[in-house]
């Protein structure tokens, strides 16, 4: 484009030239050897002009043969370099495609017309062909050659990665990893591998060094980095924690400022505050995190945050921690546990039902048996609310990969991922409130709950006569004969849960007798002749 504006514009110097000249006629006269020569002013400025252009063309003309012998070699060398790059693309997209055969042919083609040295891309395709054909010593030497050449160091330590990796070479994949971060910070897969590498082995520092290079080469978003750079300060402060309680808190701390709902790092934070005697710092640490996502263990520390309290005082925290969060089923269950400690058996049942109502799991329902287990000690009605965990949903945990684990880990044990584990309900369970009239719900478990039963104390010395006694008579229920079931009796109000001891001997429930039947008085019923005697 420049070179057609220079040209119109001498064509245009030129016309105007001439056409100034024809404008101002005169003549031109020579004397050369006593002759003289006379002519017009433009056919002299017309004349010199066609011999500088005859000048011009005999100079290309001569230039032009003169060069003609390397111009002709360049051709066919060109020519030659074409016809290798568009047998070294063929080969590519036949490795791309799986097909050996074809990418083989066409590396030995490309050999033939490219130098090797002078194209790197042929060491690749004949490294992609040996993996395909399954010649993986021979790919591994090709690899090698690639990441002794600084053109092409990181694709051949990426190939030696991926051969260790599929070797198993967990250590050798390390180091071909590191050292390609070391180089290029910038590369994803070489900085990630490195990262999980070194928040495997336990590196905090040099893992946090590492995700700094790649914030600062832009390798991850601002949002991920800091939440990586949150958990990584997290597994650093939880190392810490028993021996250096000051540097655990300001790692925590740090990471809070990152990950602000990030409730591992509240947990250790506080934990770290407590041993230092920060009890008012740390419980206003832990009502942050609870006021952002109510969390079992946060309310659990938070509860116990004073060694010294008496459980009506850690009731009174408990109660303080659901007045944060009204009508939440982590804030009711920890006042249902507060109230069992201080054995306020009521208040309990009713955190704990209403708990289940919200969301009926194998929590509340727990709860409810120890409840059960405390207040009555009736063995029927606390096998029933356990029959009604096993049918619950399970409660949340730390997951990651399938794998659960009671407390959080900054890397997974399956896949070695960082910041794989999640607080959710394990094997994918679906989370939401259970439908009207499932069997887990918390009306139909009290309307199947069995009535009080009477029991008569009993001696210690007679406690293993008892669990026998009881053995023995269920062994009598199962293989007697069927008799006609009695009519069911009224279930109970869900309004009146736990029903008084009645004098009477108590209905069956579900048409039939419990599963514990109990000890049964042989003055008031014969004894069968299937009967076991133990005693």
């Amino acid at each position: 484009m420049v070179r057609l504006v220079i040209f119109a514009l001498l064509v245009l110097v030129l016309a105007y030239g001439f056409s100034w000249l024809a404008d101002r006629p005169g003549d031109l006269s020579l004397i050369w050897e006593g002759q003289i020569y006379q002519t017009k002013l433009i056919v002299a400025a017309s004349a010199i002009i066609a011999l500088i252009a005859a000048v011009m063309v005999a100079w290309w003309f001569i230039r032009l043969v003169w060069t003609s012998p390397h111009s002709v070699t360049r051709f066919f060398r060109a020519r030659k370099r074409d016809r290798g790059y568009q047998a070294l693309s063929t080969g590519l997209i036949a490795a791309g495609a799986g097909n050996a055969l074809l990418a083989r042919k066409m590396a030995a083609r490309s050999r033939g017309l490219i130098r090797a040295d002078q194209e790197p891309l042929i060491n690749l395709l004949e490294a992609q062909a040996a993996l395909i054909e399954g010649r993986y010593d021979e790919a591994r030497s090709k690899f090698e050659a690639m990441a002794n050449d600084p053109e092409t160091r990181e694709l051949g330590l990426r190939g030696l990665y991926l051969e260790a990796k599929r070797l198993g070479a967990n250590e050798a994949a390390r180091q071909y990893a590191e050292k390609a971060a070391d180089n290029a910070p910038y590369l994803p897969w070489a900085a990630q591998a490195t990262l999980e590498y070194r928040s495997q082995s336990g590196r905090w520092d040099d893992a946090i060094r590492l995700l700094e290079q790649q914030k600062a080469a832009k390798v991850v978003e601002k949002a991920e980095a800091n939440r990586l750079h949150a958990v990584l300060l997290t597994a650093r402060a939880d190392d810490k924690l028993e021996s250096n309680p000051a540097g655990a808190r300001d790692d925590a701390l740090q990471a809070l400022k990152l990950s602000v709902d990030f409730v591992p790092a509240a947990l250790i934070a506080a934990k770290a505050l407590f041993r230092e005697g920060g009890i008012r710092k740390a419980a206003s640490i832990l009502e942050q995190a609870w006021k952002a996502g109510p969390h079992p263990e946060i309310g659990r520390v938070y509860v116990r945050a004073r060694s010294g309290d008496s459980t009506l005082d850690r009731l009174k925290r408990a109660e303080r921690l659901e007045g944060m969060r009204p009508n939440n089923v982590e804030s009711l269950l920890i006042v249902a546990h507060a109230a069992l400690d201080a054995q306020e058996f009521s208040k309990a049942g009713a955190k704990a039902e209403a708990a289940a109502r919200i969301e009926p799991r194998e929590a509340a329902f727990l709860l409810l048996a120890d409840i059960e287990e405390a207040e009555t000690g009736d063995q029927g009605r606390v096998r029933h609310w356990l029959a009604q965990a096993l049918k619950a949903p399970r409660d949340p945990a730390w997951v990651a990969d399938g794998f659960v684990s009671d407390k959080w880990l900054p890397v997974s044990p399956v896949t070695g991922r960082l910041d794989a584990f999640e607080w959710k309900a394990p094997f994918g369970q679906l989370e939401g409130p259970v439908e009207e009239g499932s069997t887990t719900s918390i009306e139909t478990a009290l309307k199947t709950l069995p009535p009080l039963r009477e029991t008569r104390p009993e001696s210690v010395v007679n406690d293993h006569r008892i669990i026998e006694l009881e053995r023995a008579a269920t062994i009598a229920e199962a293989v007697r004969p069927a008799t006609p079931a009695p009519a069911p009796a009224k279930a109970a109000e869900p309004s009146t849960p736990r029903p008084v001891p009645a004098a009477s001997e108590p209905k069956p429930f579900f048409g039939r007798l419990p599963d514990d039947p109990g000890v049964r008085d042989p003055k008031m019923e014969p004894e069968p002749k299937t009967r076991l005697r133990l005693f």
